[in-house]
């Protein structure tokens, strides 16, 4: 028996059908071309970088990169959306946060734990598109949590807040060994967080 969605009602029958769940092959091909080109990003610039060396770098045929991206920006886009959206979600409490350390050690600690992949997303060859990605996004956040008391127009506050922390965060990769997440904590909160919460 088919599964109709309610919103399909009056569509013809090639178009009830749900889309496909992606199969294990799919998952794995995705996987091998993510971690290909994260792991030449930290050898070389992404420009630099062709569809051939991820593919041979993935194990993967030329052809069947093209069967799940047009493009390595698309492939790039696809690795790099939700990680930017997903820091972006813990950076925007640290700036509206009372309590600013423990924030702030929240978000830290987040980019310890995926440190390989922020390295390569922040201190490799996509730097540049990555912190371009990071405004784009921050200027797109709409200011529902602005402080008035704050000495700062909202929109300008998330967009230098963010700006920030990111170039914290790229400097931090770069040495992580010398620096400790608790140790960053309180840099952002110093450098970043408190000056821009100050009231004139």
């Amino acid at each position: 028996m088919d599964h109709k969605y309610p919103h399909e009602a009056s569509s013809t029958v090639a178009n009830e059908e749900p889309p496909p769940v992606p199969d294990a092959r799919m998952v794995r091909t995705r996987a091998a071309l993510h971690d290909a080109l994260l792991a030449l990003l930290e050898e070389k610039p992404f420009d630099q970088i062709s569809i051939r060396d991820i593919t041979a770098r993935s194990g993967t045929g030329y052809a069947t990169f093209f069967r799940h991206y047009e493009t390595k920006a698309a492939l790039l886009n696809h690795i790099a959306t939700a990680e930017i959206s997903a820091l972006i979600g813990l950076s925007l409490p640290v700036l509206w946060s009372a309590d600013t350390r423990t924030a702030a050690r929240t978000l830290c600690a987040h980019v310890e734990a995926r440190h390989t992949l922020w390295s390569a997303l922040l201190t490799g060859g996509a730097a540049g598109l990555m912190r371009a990605e990071f405004i784009r996004q921050a200027a797109e956040i709409p200011p529902a949590q602005a402080n008035p008391n704050s000495w700062l127009p909202a929109d300008l506050r998330v967009i230098y807040g963010v700006s920030a922390t990111v170039e914290i965060l790229a400097w931090w990769l770069s040495r992580r060994d010398a620096y400790s997440s608790e140790q960053i904590a309180e840099i952002l909160d110093r450098l970043v967080i408190t000056p821009t919460l100050t009231r004139d």
